[in-house]
């Protein structure tokens, strides 16, 4: 008698992806998927209360400042957010600083099947002395905060404009900068009276652009024995060409409430109250002469390891995780920085992940970027790190800064896994994760994953068995209002626009029409396919001014300022229509 047939067990297989450690342990869920279907209500109350134990696990209780750089005279405030009940004990706070102006809000939400109660509470901390201060640990409840620093600088010397109850001043972080350099522009809002409403609007330069940066910081500032409510407001400001540049003062308007004792009892309305800046001007130095390409001014560069692993396997990945900080740059001014080709193994990079500040009155960016090198033999593999070559606007001078070179040393992997051809589409490379090793102590968390994925899974088939059972098979269709055109995923379309963005700086005419032709996913054929799928008038135009410039001996100049203006805001959004049927499945049950 012929052996059975093996059967499928209706389990979909789990993809490969690459990973430092050998997968030794696979983990099952042995709960067939025809059970499920009988016990629904016991799933989901399993579930919720999974959700309930991970979610409890997670309470915290935290503590920040709004700002850690100070002057003194001036106020910082510190908010302390928790979920455990309670609130904290202010006392340590008293010795070096002065409490005011308490808030507190509460906040309930549901959260993984069950309610949370969290609460923000927040002080006003005015320093007693300069240096550097220490926030101590607060007691919040049955939890404690950590320790914060703040660094307090001299008092600012600076006079009230006549006693004015509302002025403006102005801030920038150099006054010479170079092209396309990043500068700070810092706008304050001094107001003495408590304001009703208004509106601070700051007018855009000509020759730059003017990029607001965070939200509005609010504290209060003793000038010449007033006190004053401060609204700080932070700009990018980058300058796009060379010579002199004006920055238009700024204008508030608004309305105050009377600071008289009869205000209240005559019923007097709140008074006007306008406030002009004074404008700010720069002088803008062109590119030096052999500056390095790309483009890139800054104050400073630090660039290290956060994971560089010296042992992997054949067939495995091996994780590389770059952190560099830039001073003085938005993660648009950024180029792509890649690991450069390592013999020997195949490279995969993730998309890189921005955390942008303000600090020192000019914007900071920390760059974190995971890296998968795969071996393909045993040996040693020596891995650089990515170079990153800037212009110093300090000392005026080409600067290099990279992580220093690491090397791996490849021992033979498992043959299964040595033998994959492990090809995993650039720029979707999830985080690789390490499996649990069987010789050690394993986490619980690939269980728990596990566990959750099957739940996930038993309610997809319990749906599936009920509509097998309640409704009736329909012809499929896909939606007839799908586009022709596809643009790049999220991550893939900042890529390109932002390549576009350095490529108008120091690029080619090449380099530039390449650029914009990958705007979309797939790329245009030639600028021509590109202007039609263009949604803006403005990009469109842009686009034929390029044209005629690149090939009519027209103004290159004046055409990559356009392309800039017109391809800013954003990268180009679809509006082709879709073709007659296209998009459209066949039946699924045809006609005979």
């Amino acid at each position: 008698m012929a052996a059975p047939r093996a059967r499928r067990s209706g389990w979909t297989a789990a993809g490969q992806i690459p990973a430092r450690a050998p997968t030794s342990r696979t983990w099952r869920w042995p709960v067939r998927p025809k059970a499920i279907g009988r016990c629904p209500t016991t799933w989901w109350v399993v579930c919720l209360a999974l959700f309930s134990v991970c979610g409890a696990a997670h309470a915290q209780t935290r503590a920040w400042l709004d700002r850690d750089r100070i002057a003194l005279g001036e106020t910082t405030t510190l908010n302390v957010e928790t979920d455990g009940g309670g609130e904290p004990d202010w006392t340590p706070l008293a010795g070096d600083f002065e409490v005011s102006g308490h808030t507190s809000r509460r906040h309930v939400s549901i959260s993984n099947g069950r309610q949370v109660a969290s609460a923000l509470f927040g002080v006003a901390l005015q320093p007693r002395r300069k240096g550097l201060l220490t926030v101590p640990s607060l007691q919040v409840g049955d939890a404690r905060t950590a320790p914060l620093s703040l660094r307090v600088g001299p008092a600012t010397a600076q006079v009230a404009r006549d006693g004015a109850p509302a002025f403006i001043e102005a801030e920038l972080d150099v006054q010479t900068p170079y092209v396309e350099q990043s500068v700070g522009y810092v706008l304050r809002l001094f107001y003495a009276t408590p304001l009703v409403s208004g509106s601070l609007e700051q007018p855009a330069p000509e020759g730059a652009s003017l990029q607001r940066i965070g939200n509005d910081v609010q504290y209060s500032r003793d000038i010449d024995g007033r006190r004053y409510n401060v609204v700080e407001r932070r700009f990018q400001l980058v300058p796009e060409r060379s010579g002199m540049l004006t920055i238009p003062g700024a204008r508030f308007e608004g309305r105050g409430v009377g600071g008289g004792m009869f205000d209240n009892v005559f019923n007097r309305r709140p008074r006007e109250l306008t406030a002009n800046g004074p404008p700010s001007v720069v002088e803008v130095q062109a590119m030096p002469a052999g500056a390095p390409q790309p483009w890139l001014p800054l104050y400073g560069v630090q660039a290290r390891w956060l994971e560089a692993p010296t042992q992997g396997r054949a067939g495995e990945a091996s994780t590389f995780v770059l952190e560099a900080e830039f001073d003085g740059a938005v993660d648009t001014q950024l180029p792509d920085f890649a690991l450069p080709p390592v013999a020997g193994a195949q490279v995969f990079a993730e998309p890189p992940q921005y955390d942008e500040r303000f600090d020192d009155g000019r914007a900071h960016v920390r760059l974190t970027r995971r890296y998968a090198v795969v071996p393909r033999a045993t040996g040693t593999l020596q891995v650089a790190g990515p170079r990153i070559d800037w212009w110093d606007v300090r000392a005026g001078a080409a600067r290099s800064s990279a992580p220093p070179p690491v090397s791996l040393a490849v021992a033979a992997g498992d043959a299964a896994t040595a033998a994959a051809d492990v090809t995993p589409a650039a720029g979707a490379l999830s985080s690789p994760s390490t499996a649990p090793d069987s010789g050690g102590s394993a986490s619980p968390w690939p269980a728990l994953a596990a566990m959750f994925a099957a739940l996930w899974l038993a309610t997809a088939v319990w749906a599936w068995r009920l509509q097998r059972r309640v409704g009736t098979a329909l012809p499929v269709r896909a939606s007839t209002t799908t586009s022709s055109v596809t643009v790049s995923g999220c991550g893939e379309s900042a890529q390109a626009h932002r390549r576009l963005m350095h490529l108008l700086q120091t690029g080619t005419p090449v380099e530039v029409e390449t650029a914009l032709r990958h705007l979309y996913t797939p790329p245009a054929p030639n600028l021509d396919d590109l202007v039609a799928k263009l949604d803006t008038v403005a990009q469109r135009e842009a686009v034929g001014q390029w044209q005629r410039a690149r090939w009519q001996d027209g103004d290159l100049t004046a055409a990559r300022q356009a392309l800039r203006d017109a391809f800013r805001s954003r990268p180009p959004r679809r509006t082709s229509a879709p073709s007659a049927g296209e998009g459209t499945l066949p039946p699924l049950y045809p006609p005979r």
